[in-house]
């Protein structure tokens, strides 16, 4: 067992910068470090978080982590971060949420995509709602949301305030996964009996025992920034005030 409580209020945030983001090499070799309004998507990220009332950041590095690394150490940052190096960045995304589990020491988290430009009231909700029976996740049901890749995004389908199933492939289904998850000890306990697990692995392992919950956070703004259209329209739209 990786933890076994959930002690106090979320505090710490678990920000995944490690992939290797080939869709937007052509604007920048390291995607955290994509520039949206003239700022990285990496510190729109950390700020947000900050303004959320989180107090800790674990930033997950992978591929050219060192430039992440670089970028941290260059700047004074209002929050507390600590770098957390994944050596198997190259394998699913579960494998750098568990790179963080450690530095928890059994408590709750946030966990956040690090190419993920939110309002802060969607981590501040997912904060303040907490991981719950292992985990909570931010659901959005607007369908029709042109902030959204309809052909890219994880679909969810629900039942009351559980997951019953998600995927990228699902033809039903009545709400998106904005990619912002409360998770305790149960989400790590999860991914660490899996082989090579993705985050949506995590999830669906919660799913039969009924500990994989959502947090409705629709009529709230975000938007996945992993490719040039999806740049292209967070500029346009000006996320970065957000």
């Amino acid at each position: 067992m990786i933890g076994s409580t959930m002690p106090g209020a979320i505090d710490t945030a678990i920000l995944l910068a490690a992939g290797e983001g080939s869709r937007l090499r052509s604007h920048q070799i390291s995607k955290p470090l994509c520039p949206v309004g003239g700022t990285s998507l990496l510190a729109h990220a950390i700020h947000r978080l900050h303004r959320a009332g989180l107090s800790r950041v674990l930033v997950v590095t992978g591929y050219r982590g060192d430039l992440v690394e670089r970028h941290v150490a260059s700047a004074s940052w209002p929050i507390e971060i600590r770098i957390v190096a994944n050596t198997d960045w190259h394998l699913p995304n579960g494998i750098s949420a568990l790179a963080a589990a450690e530095a928890l020491a059994g408590a709750p988290a946030l966990l956040a995509m690090g190419d993920h430009l939110v309002e802060p009231e969607i981590y501040r909700r997912l904060r303040d709602a907490g991981a719950g029976p292992g985990l909570r996740l931010g659901t959005d049901r607007r369908l029709d949301s042109d902030l959204v890749d309809p052909l890219d995004v994880t679909r969810v389908l629900t039942e009351g305030n559980r997951i019953a199933a998600l995927g990228k492939e699902m033809e039903r289904y009545d709400a998106y996964d904005v990619g912002i998850f409360a998770v305790g000890p149960a989400f790590f306990d999860a991914l660490s009996g899996l082989a090579a697990p993705s985050i949506t692995d995590g999830v669906r392992a919660l799913i039969p025992g009924d500990k994989a919950e959502i947090v409705d956070c629709t009529g709230l703004r975000w938007i996945d920034v992993d490719d040039p259209p999806a740049l292209a329209k967070a500029e346009a739209i000006d996320a970065a005030s957000w």
